[in-house]
């Protein structure tokens, strides 16, 4: 993460924590829509896009490759999303997981 010179870290780690206790006030796709097209830039939206789109191939399985030609994503991009998925934070694995569980009980629900 890039460091601020004026900013302590004590500081730089407030204002992470406010950015994500404001994106957990947001309740719907659209309001998350709104915030992150304000927040980030086209490319840095992009890259978060890409990133995520690979989460669901890798679970299947599929080789890098095949992913790239699916997704058009580098192959550098989808080892490092690879890499995180197998031991970085978790926060792929959470999401994935609840992603999945909504859809099925949409699915259920039907």
């Amino acid at each position: 993460m890039k460091t601020h010179a004026r900013q302590s870290p004590r500081q730089e780690a407030k204002a992470e924590r406010n950015l994500y206790q404001a994106v957990l006030t947001l309740r719907s796709v659209e309001e998350c829509r709104a915030f992150f097209r304000d927040l980030c830039t086209p490319a840095e939206l992009q890259a978060m896009y890409d990133r995520w789109a690979v989460v669901e191939w890798l679970e299947r399985g599929l080789p890098y490759r095949e992913i790239h030609k699916l997704t058009g994503v580098s192959v550098t991009t989808i080892t490092r999303v690879a890499r995180y998925v197998g031991s970085g934070n978790g926060g792929y694995d959470i999401a994935a997981r609840r992603v999945a569980s909504a859809k099925t009980a949409h699915s259920a629900g039907r």
